[in-house]
């Protein structure tokens, strides 16, 4: 069977939307009780729970949506301040022609202005031996040092050994509730043959195991 294994992430790990960025990463490991008043959630055999988003269910939504297993990516770019490293869970990919790819990231975050306006970043895919990377360019967008990376001729950081990096020009960002849908144009792709990725599933770090 699939499995991850790995180490829980709490939110004060985190900066912006997720341990990762994305709203389905770990906020709280409070247990959610419905109150008996709201006839909307109710419990049925195929599901544990069945509720309509409000108000008062973010923490069941934020757990609903941290159902869905992802990779890691680190994005980086050079802003005012120098070079930032963010980490989101929330990158995909959009069109092969032209090349796009997406992420998100919260409003609140306080790195989010310099990476919703800038003009260049690379979206790198971790493997499965690059939490520690991942934990902190959750927490700080700064301290590359730490990490061996090159910097390309627009100053962003090119981080080594990751599975796959995608370097990118700004192609659109759209407003998305609490987040900011950042697309990428893809300018450049660099990859390794072998190695697996880093996962992310309710609120911890694994890698996939095949069935």
């Amino acid at each position: 069977m699939p499995a991850l294994t790995g180490q829980r992430v709490h939110a004060a790990q985190c900066s912006g939307a997720v341990a990762v960025s994305g709203p389905g990463a770990p906020a709280s490991d409070r247990i959610w009780t419905p109150p008996a008043e709201h006839g909307t959630r109710r419990r049925m055999n195929a599901y544990d729970l069945i509720f309509a988003p409000g108000p008062d269910t973010d923490v069941p939504l934020r757990h609903a949506f941290g159902r869905f297993g992802t990779g890691v990516t680190v994005i980086t770019t050079q802003s005012e301040i120098g070079p930032l490293g963010f980490t989101a869970n929330s990158f995909s990919s959009v069109s092969l022609a032209p090349p796009l790819v997406l992420w998100s990231l919260s409003n609140t975050s306080r790195r989010h202005d310099a990476f919703a306006q800038a003009k260049h970043f690379s979206i790198h895919v971790l493997t499965d031996a690059q939490a520690d990377m991942a934990l902190h360019f959750a927490a700080n967008g700064e301290g590359f040092d730490t990490y061996p990376h090159d910097i390309d001729a627009q100053g962003v950081p090119l981080l080594h050994g990751c599975l796959a990096r995608f370097d990118c020009t700004h192609h659109a960002s759209h407003p998305a509730g609490d987040h900011s849908i950042i697309l990428g144009r893809v300018t450049q792709v660099a990859t390794k043959a072998t190695g697996a990725g880093l996962a992310f599933d309710q609120g911890q770090y694994g890698r996939f195991q095949p069935f």
